[in-house]
């Protein structure tokens, strides 16, 4: 049977656990050829289609990324799409795959340092978490980490611990300076305890050896 009559809108019904059980199955048989099919489905004039497919790939991609990574061009190509669903659900793909294609997604930051610009939040999100993954390699500091910073700097508070959590896997000695800086002065705007607790969590775990 075609991967297109597997999905939920083939199918009649609604929800995302659909697609999760899907991509679960998917990943549990190492199926490449579904997810070729799902990738051609991104172009299908069926907007609930495109949904769907989206959706089971960037599901797949939490579970396996490497069934996708080939696939990054493709994801590339989605952030410029007008359909928004595709945009965020390409940019948490990209997100997932980052430590297997990080040299090719380095060399099109650029493209996501639009999207970030002029995306959603959801989209955001998950530029700060390809952002963050860069950093942490050496050769794409200096380029990468100054955008970091800035997100950490302008973003709603609402946003910064959860940012802040994302970026820890890049902070060390040489730069962790930088990033106690936004915590410090920004933490005064917390508007809840619990993020005020996160960013306090942060802090400790930034300045533990």
């Amino acid at each position: 049977m075609a991967i297109r009559d597997l999905l939920p809108s083939s199918l009649g019904e609604n929800g995302s656990a659909a697609n999760i059980a899907l991509a679960v199955q998917l990943v549990k048989i190492n199926n490449r050829e579904a997810i070729s099919e799902l990738i051609a489905l991104l172009n299908d004039k069926n907007k609930h289609i495109q949904s769907d497919a989206i959706k089971v790939l960037y599901e797949v991609a939490y579970i396996k990324p490497e069934l996708i990574a080939d696939y990054y061009q493709i994801f590339f190509q989605l952030l410029s799409n007008k359909n928004n669903r595709l945009v965020w659900g390409a940019m948490i793909a990209l997100a997932s795959i980052t430590e297997l294609k990080h040299a090719e997604i380095f060399e099109s930051l650029e493209i996501i340092l639009n999207s970030m610009r002029t995306g959603s939040v959801i989209t955001i999100d998950n530029a700060i978490d390809i952002l963050a993954k860069l950093n942490s390699y050496a050769s794409y500091t200096n380029e990468v980490e100054p955008y970091l910073i800035e997100q950490l700097w302008k973003c709603p508070i609402k946003q910064l611990p959860m940012y802040v959590e994302k970026s820890l896997l890049s902070i060390c000695q040489t730069n962790k300076a930088l990033f106690l800086d936004v915590i410090h002065n920004r933490i005064a705007e917390c508007e809840t305890e619990s993020q005020r607790k996160r960013l306090d969590k942060a802090v400790l775990k930034i300045h533990r050896p």
